[in-house]
């Protein structure tokens, strides 16, 4: 009688509803979560957003004036990440997936990938002082911080520029193989277009994560207020700007106000991924 009283009770349709509600519940607490972050940051800090304060340079430590040094040593920052993960992180890629054999070598790659995707910031950051601005002698600059931030945008390029080229189809290859091109001519010409997607989207967000790493930048960029004239100057990026404003008590309308600017380039960021890859979906279902 119990077992049949269970059974009524944990029916089939039950089960997939009370799912269904959970599932909802995760995504809509998810939802409000982002919301309530973006709310309050958005709240504290659009009144201080102006054409000042976007354009103009910080004033008393950062309590009066603008962040435009900040963002513009954030953009330099990126840059150099940027331009020097993608070479490197598609070729690791290629590498991987059309040419490694399977053996120890290569798992041992791809072990390494995954432990530096998490290694924790810090800890890039104090190996980005010791290596690049010590014994490299980069000093404190755009060049040392672009290039720490490039150890963290790096694991991300690999693993999505690798699942990218896995998806193109083999008969494209075989028939490229089959017209004469070589094995190279064959990834430069229809593998890596074909991935270009998921390539530039991996890369995109690898950059949004790595923009907001204030221990990384702390021990690499600098502190410098000024607009940088070179890529061997230092610069103060976004994050650790915000991070001083904060941490020493000089303006919380400010830091907010910095928060607000930082939180918007990396949404920005993220919407530009997700429109690149809705852009090639799109043609890929048109030419399909």
């Amino acid at each position: 009688m119990s077992a049949a009283v269970r059974t009524r009770i944990f029916s089939p349709d039950t089960t997939d509803r009370v799912a269904s509600l959970l599932l909802w519940a995760s995504a809509i607490a998810t939802v409000l979560i982002l919301l309530s972050i973006i709310g309050t940051i958005v709240y504290r800090g659009i009144g201080v957003i102006d054409i000042s304060f976007l354009l103009d340079s910080p004033r008393m430590s950062g309590a009066e004036g603008g962040i435009f040094p900040a963002i513009v040593g954030t953009l330099c920052l990126v840059a150099v990440a940027i331009l020097t993960a993608g070479p490197v992180g598609v070729g690791a890629a290629v590498y991987l997936t059309e040419y490694a054999p399977d053996n120890g070598v290569t798992h041992m790659i791809t072990f390494g990938v995954e432990c530096l995707a998490g290694i924790p910031s810090i800890v890039i950051g104090l190996f980005g002082y010791a290596f690049l601005v010590v014994y490299l002698g980069f000093g404190f600059s755009i060049l040392s911080g672009g290039l720490a931030l490039m150890f963290m945008i790096l694991p991300w390029t690999v693993r999505a520029s690798e699942e990218a080229i896995k998806t193109v189809s083999g008969d494209l290859k075989e028939g490229s193989v089959a017209l004469g091109a070589t094995k190279w001519q064959t990834i430069r010409q229809v593998v890596l277009p074909s991935a270009l997607p998921g390539i530039t989207t991996g890369v995109i967000l690898g950059t949004g994560k790595a923009i907001g790493e204030t221990a990384v930048i702390m021990y690499t960029a600098g502190s410098s207020l000024l607009l940088p004239e070179s890529i061997f100057e230092p610069v103060r990026a976004l994050p650790y700007h915000l991070y001083i404003l904060a941490s020493e008590g000089i303006s919380d309308d400010m830091a907010y106000g910095s928060a607000a600017v930082l939180l918007g380039m990396v949404l920005l960021i993220n919407f530009t991924a997700v429109t690149i890859q809705r852009y090639y979906q799109a043609r890929s279902g048109l030419r399909h």
